[in-house]
């Protein structure tokens, strides 16, 4: 009912465009494991003359250390995420 003050619009701007950075961080990481793998699966291939077996055998593999990269960056960035202190509760029931 009440507008939220601008202190409070500045600090949501700030957690929203963390939650960005982290989400973006997230997303190219994941994209160049899975290149990563691509390529090298395809490279080993050629070199092995085993077509389908590295590529399939790296792809595989990426998706748990994907998720583990996923994990360690948002628990990383999460960990430096200071909470914000709450404002008086007293306050806000005589408003």
């Amino acid at each position: 009912m009440t507008n939220p003050t601008p202190e409070r619009n500045k600090t949501q701007y700030a957690f929203n465009l963390t939650l960005a950075a982290v989400s973006s961080q997230v997303g190219c990481l994941t994209l160049v494991i899975i290149v990563g793998a691509l390529l090298g699966g395809l490279w080993l291939d050629n070199a092995f003359g085993t077509r389908p077996m590295f590529t399939i055998l790296l792809l595989v593999f990426s998706v748990p250390v994907t998720v583990v990269a996923m994990l360690w960056v948002v628990r990383k960035a999460t960990s430096k995420i200071k909470p914000v202190p709450k404002e008086n509760s007293h306050f806000q029931e005589e408003a």
